[in-house]
């Protein structure tokens, strides 16, 4: 099967600018609610180098799927600690859907110009920006499900009075189980986590065309 290298530099931007926001606010909001950890270890930054983990980056290329490093945080240095370990994870989630959403608005401005200089680059610099769209609500809608090790399973967990130990436990199955997900479901062809259906819905309402 041939690579179509053409659609990943399409989807490069989107990837680097979706993950690096994603973590970036996810440090930002540790630092914000009382602990530095992630600023110490250099992750307060829009430095995609400082956020990408390419083992995890090539698999989102080549498998639709993957991972950046994830943000530390100490919940002890938190001043209510349930209540902001959720607002933590979910400060990743919600800049894909800003973003998307604003990418999504630079689009309709595009397509409202009577007249748009360099017609041919700027069909690629739309695409570019349509992809990133979509894989910004997907980076949305991916991190809810709350299956650990995603940000959902974060924000479940601290509404719930789990004990440490029952929470690692949780942790510890949740990858091999995500991976699991995601195998049969590309395999098989089975909808088990409707991220298409859902992306393309969302897009159906935000875009222009």
């Amino acid at each position: 099967m041939n690579f179509d290298w053409r659609s990943v530099l399409y989807y490069l931007p989107g990837i680097l600018i979706g993950l690096t926001v994603h973590e970036y606010c996810h440090a930002f909001a540790a630092y914000k609610l009382g602990d530095s950890t992630a600023r110490d270890m250099g992750r307060l930054t829009f430095n995609p180098l400082k956020h990408i983990d390419i083992i995890g980056f090539l698999f989102i290329i080549f498998a639709g799927f993957g991972w950046a490093k994830p943000v530390r945080f100490n919940p002890e240095n938190l001043r209510h600690p349930r209540r902001d370990k959720a607002i933590i994870a979910a400060a990743g989630p919600l800049s894909n859907l800003l973003l998307a959403l604003v990418l999504a608005a630079l689009i309709r401005l595009i397509y409202s110009l009577p007249e748009v200089p360099f017609p041919r680059l700027a069909i690629n610099i739309v695409a570019a920006i349509y992809y990133g769209t979509m894989i910004n609500l997907g980076l949305f809608i991916f991190n809810l499900f709350p299956i650990p090790p995603l940000d959902g399973s974060h924000i479940v967990f601290s509404g719930l009075n789990l004990s440490p130990e029952t929470e690692f436990r949780i942790m510890k199955i949740g990858a091999p189980l995500l991976f699991i997900i995601i195998i049969v479901q590309n395999r098989m062809g089975i909808t088990i986590l409707p991220i298409r259906q859902l992306i393309s819905a969302m897009m159906g309402l935000i875009m222009p065309f």
